[in-house]
């Protein structure tokens, strides 16, 4: 089987045929930069993340670039409320949006490129659509006529009869209902104070829609492989990115269009008001640990809606358990070996792939991996396994831990590494070698006390934390 993706453009599953054999380019709506990311942004973000990881595992060059929207209202009402530049401002934003993707382990695009950045191509962009009749001025500002392109409204599936053509609307989000000229560049006015850019069409700054279309012509090209974003995006944001893009090449803007659902916590839309609204910094607060946010984040299929639950990072940290156990267990295997485990890892391997390639059906491929980790127990516990194949199974783990991003498979779960406790297990060891009894059931209190669980094992003594 191939490589498949639900592709909104067509509204089917397609096959994933790249432009360039054996290459992906990708774009992905990037964050608007003027506080921190919620836990919804980070879904959103984790799905790109493990559609890059798995193309790379499958083998593909992948060329990725993720926008960062530093110029819009938003930025610019915290800039002004501050009292700081625009620059510094989404400066300290930007810079803790990459501190959090760290911690979540979310690899970078190749470029993170600022709209900010990119003022001349977007001003190229609007005097193209004006010179092509795609756009026009008005009151200062230019504005997509939309009008002019035939196939406006067909990306978002709209009913464009009785809709209100040909009036303007400012601002960059507007509802679904109507399908208005939007704003491509924005005549300077006094809310928007020193944020502007003298330019061939003026004085002004542009608007949100039309930066994506500058940025990916400029490091994509035409007609590239995938475009990536939020099902909120789909109208009007990326109908309003294909009707400039494409009324300036005559060209496909994207071949494949891939959208993720949108986050639920507790079975409701996430809220300040309701009590149900985090961040990466609230969670770990609670004492969630970075993987089981990001197990959690990723627990359901990118194109169903995420009920974000107290329960499910529960689950989260259950399932690593699991995992670290199963990877304690190949550090001290010393069994006399299993002439069918490589057999047996690339059925399981096997499996991961066909749910992968099948629109990345993640919640499949997790389950693959639990079988592969029950059958490596098995064989572990029936003395199957000895340092060798021990080895052969962590290089398949590591394998899919280049897609997973939670597995550690080389340090049995974060903390494992702790010297303090690695000694009190050692001197526990010794107390028993001593007939020690005493000492060692109050070494084994005082592990139990700090929420770690010791093992007695004919290879060793292993420990896990609750």
């Amino acid at each position: 089987m191939s490589l498949r993706f639900y592709n909104t453009l067509t509204r089917q599953v397609d096959e994933f045929v790249p432009r360039d054999a054996g290459k992906v380019a990708m774009y992905s709506c990037g964050p608007t930069v003027y506080d921190r990311a919620h836990i919804g942004n980070f879904r959103a973000f984790l799905f790109v993340d493990l559609l890059r990881r798995y193309l790379k595992y499958r083998g593909y060059q992948v060329f990725s670039v993720m926008n960062l929207t530093d110029i819009d209202d938003k930025t610019i009402r915290g800039a002004q409320k501050e009292g700081v530049s625009l620059r510094e401002f989404t400066d300290r934003f930007i810079q803790i949006f990459f501190d959090e993707w760290d911690v979540l382990r979310i690899q970078k695009a190749d470029l993170h490129p600022r709209a900010t950045d990119h003022i001349p191509e977007m001003v190229n962009l609007v005097q193209t659509l004006t010179e092509r009749g795609h756009a026009y001025e008005a009151d200062r500002s230019y504005y997509y006529k939309v009008e002019t392109f035939p196939t406006y409204g067909q990306f978002a599936r709209l009913d464009m009869s009785g809709m209100r053509l040909g009036e303007r609307v400012a601002s960059d989000e507007y509802e679904k209902e109507s399908a208005r000229d939007f704003a491509l560049w924005k005549g300077w006015g006094t809310d928007d104070g020193d944020v502007f850019w003298d330019t061939a069409l003026g004085k002004g700054r542009p608007g949100w829609h039309l930066e994506c279309s500058a940025m990916s012509l400029k490091y994509l090209g035409k007609d590239f492989d995938i475009h990536t974003g939020g099902v909120d995006l789909i109208f009007p944001h990326h109908q309003n990115e294909i009707a400039q893009t494409e009324g300036v090449t005559d060209k496909r803007l994207a071949r494949y269009w891939l959208h993720n659902e949108h986050l639920l916590v507790e079975g409701a839309k996430m809220s300040k008001s309701l009590g149900n609204f985090y961040t990466l910094e609230d969670l770990t607060s609670q004492g969630w640990k970075p993987r089981e946010i990001r197990y959690a984040l990723l627990s359901a299929h990118y194109r169903q809606k995420l009920n974000f639950t107290q329960a499910g990072l529960e689950a989260a940290r259950g399932g690593l358990e699991r995992i670290d156990a199963c990877v304690r267990n190949l550090k001290f295997a010393e069994g006399a070996g299993a002439q069918d485990l490589p057999a047996m890892l690339a059925g399981h391997e096997a499996e991961f792939v066909a749910a992968m390639d099948d629109d990345l059906n993640y919640p499949n491929a997790l389950a693959v991996l639990f079988n592969l980790i029950r059958d490596v127990n098995t064989l572990c516990a029936e003395q199957k396994i000895g340092p060798t194949e021990a080895e052969v199974a962590r290089g398949t783990l590591r394998k899919l831990d280049s897609v997973f991003g939670f597995l550690d498979v080389d340090q049995a779960g974060e903390g494992e590494s702790d010297e303090e406790i690695e000694l009190l297990i050692q001197a526990r060891n010794e107390a028993r070698k001593a007939k020690d009894w005493a000492a060692a059931d109050r070494i084994r209190q005082e592990l139990a006390d700090r929420n770690v669980i010791i093992e007695d094992r004919a290879g060793g003594t292993v420990w896990h934390r609750k």
